[in-house]
């Protein structure tokens, strides 16, 4: 059986594909191709290149200071810490975005594969055109330039060109890439960790804020829309609470809220008789 994944973009609230990849791991599937959007693709293509859910769970948590890190744990992540800080300072130019080159290279830095081809399982990347307000799928070619691209959010990243166009976050046309993946396969994952909306808040938001929540307002939309004519096999909506796009300070957090909704994928794998299947 031929299994894909479609890992939706969210900012921060990605991580949220960590525990789910556990779940897969633990009951011994594995996807014959995986689509991501935004941070969606970064996850899935470490996932791709080899490296276990609980292998990218250890590393994310290597580059990041935790709610229960001790001052031990803090002194001995120094070196990581340090070259993750600089990778995003780097580049931050006139412009006011942030490039994302460098973080990229980084977080890839030991997994030494930089070409589509060279992974285990096929990846699609998400993009959108910018100039022609297209959606655009990398699958082959150079990896990093393609991931870059994909979480240029708008706004904070810069755009980044590819052959003389220029591409930014594909979260603005595709926010949960499961479609992509239904002719190819027999059965489908969506894995969305989009913002949860929570009607008890009255609040005004920041500017910032204003910004990025109008962006999910038309993201879930359009997933809305696209969910009445296609839908996945399983559709997996992640509850995260109270985390903004760039809380890297509540990973911690995001992956205690994750957990829910990877056991929940588990019990509904089960459900479908395709636990232990591989490609």
């Amino acid at each position: 059986m031929k299994i894909g994944l479609a890992l939706g973009g969210g900012g921060v609230r990605g991580l949220a594909h960590v525990p789910v990849l556990e779940a897969l791991d633990d009951l011994g599937i594995r996807p014959s191709i995986i689509s991501g959007t935004s941070v969606g693709a970064i996850i899935g293509a470490l996932y791709a290149s080899g490296m276990s859910g609980r292998e990218i769970r250890e590393r994310i948590s290597r580059y990041l200071i935790l709610k229960d890190d001790t001052w031990q744990d803090i002194v001995a992540k120094k070196s990581d810490l340090l070259k993750w800080v600089t990778a995003f300072s780097a580049g931050l130019p006139r412009g006011g975005f942030m490039k994302t080159q460098r973080f990229i290279e980084y977080l890839f830095s030991e997994i030494k594969k930089t070409t589509f081809e060279e992974l285990n399982i096929p990846l699609l990347v998400i993009t959108a055109n910018y100039w022609t307000a297209e959606e655009v799928v990398f699958e082959a070619g150079d990896l990093l330039p393609a991931l870059q691209a994909s979480m240029a959010v708008p706004g904070v990243f810069a755009p980044v060109s590819i052959d003389d166009k220029v591409f930014i976050d594909g979260g603005v046309v595709n926010l949960v890439p499961y479609d992509h993946l239904i002719e190819r396969t027999d059965f489908t994952i969506a894995v969305d960790v989009s913002k949860v909306r929570n009607n008890g808040h009255q609040g005004i938001p920041g500017a910032l804020e204003s910004v990025f929540g109008a962006f999910n307002i038309m993201q879930t939309s359009a997933l809305a829309e696209k969910m009445k004519h296609k839908k996945p096999d399983i559709y997996i909506q992640q509850e995260i609470q109270d985390v903004r796009m760039f809380d890297f300070g509540k990973v911690a957090d995001i992956f205690r809220q994750a957990q829910p909704a990877a056991d929940l994928l588990k019990k509904k794998l089960n459900g479908a008789a395709i636990s232990g299947k591989t490609v």
